[in-house]
């Protein structure tokens, strides 16, 4: 049902072009993370929390408060758990379910079309 509603909006072509760059941004993440770890001779791992703290330095201390005060089972519940996940996992997760959705509809076998 997803994937007919993305399909309905025209959106396969951009789900398939966001997939393919988060799947790379999570192969960087990736060498970047083992970069790292040869470097520091240790194991590290970037976590997602990490991330956004790189990404976006005011508004990722805010976030918290702002989840806690819609919800605020849904910061223990959901969005800590998630932080705490590597981030090149999610990435690549979250590349594989766009590519998955931008997928063509696949024609069924066994059927004989005549006109």
């Amino acid at each position: 049902m997803i994937r007919s509603i993305a399909s309905f909006l025209g959106l396969p072509f951009l789900s398939r072009a966001l997939g393919l760059l988060l799947l790379a941004a999570g192969f960087v993440q990736i060498v970047y993370d083992g970069a790292r770890s040869i470097a520091n001779n240790t194991l590290r791992i970037t976590t997602v929390s990490e991330l956004l703290f790189a990404l976006f330095k005011d508004k990722a201390s805010a976030l918290q408060s702002s989840i806690e005060g819609v919800a605020p089972w849904l910061w223990h519940v959901l969005v800590l758990p998630l932080t705490l996940a590597p981030a090149a996992a999610v990435v690549l997760l979250a590349g594989a379910a766009l590519l998955w959705l931008g997928q063509p509809g696949r024609e069924p076998i066994g059927f004989v079309m005549r006109t």
